[in-house]
C-alpha cells in the first residue's frame, strides 16, 4: 500500500514529518558534522522561513500535541501508577521550616 499527501509519497517517517512541517527536520535539528559554515546557513534558511510563516512553531506544537494524544501509549510506553489504598502521604502541619 503506497501513501500520498498532497501528491507526494510518503515512505518513511521522515516523509511524513517533512510533508506535515513543509521542510526537512535536519533543517531544525542539524545534521551530525555540519561545519560551522553549514550550520549557519541552517540558520538563515529556518530564519527566512520562521519570517515567511511566524505560524509554523504553533503549527508544529500543535501537530506534536496531536500525535502524542493519538500514540501517546505506544510511543512512551506509559503505565499509571497507582497508591495502595489506605497509605497516605505524611502530613506538612508542624514540619519544621
Amino acid at each position: 500500500m503506497r501513501t500520498y499527501i498532497g501528491g507526494h509519497q510518503a515512505v518513511s517517517v521522515n516523509d511524513f514529518i517533512e510533508l506535515a512541517l513543509g521542510t526537512p527536520p535536519e533543517l531544525w535539528l542539524g545534521e551530525e558534522g555540519e561545519s560551522e559554515e553549514e550550520r549557519a546557513a541552517r540558520k538563515d534558511a529556518a530564519c527566512d522561513i520562521l519570517a515567511d510563516n511566524p505560524e509554523l512553531p504553533d503549527d508544529v506544537a500543535r501537530i506534536a500535541a496531536e500525535v502524542i494524544e493519538a500514540h501517546a501509549p505506544e510511543l512512551f510506553n506509559v503505565v499509571p501508577l497507582t497508591r495502595p489504598a489506605g497509605r497516605r502521604r505524611p502530613s506538612q502541619k508542624g514540619a519544621a521550616a
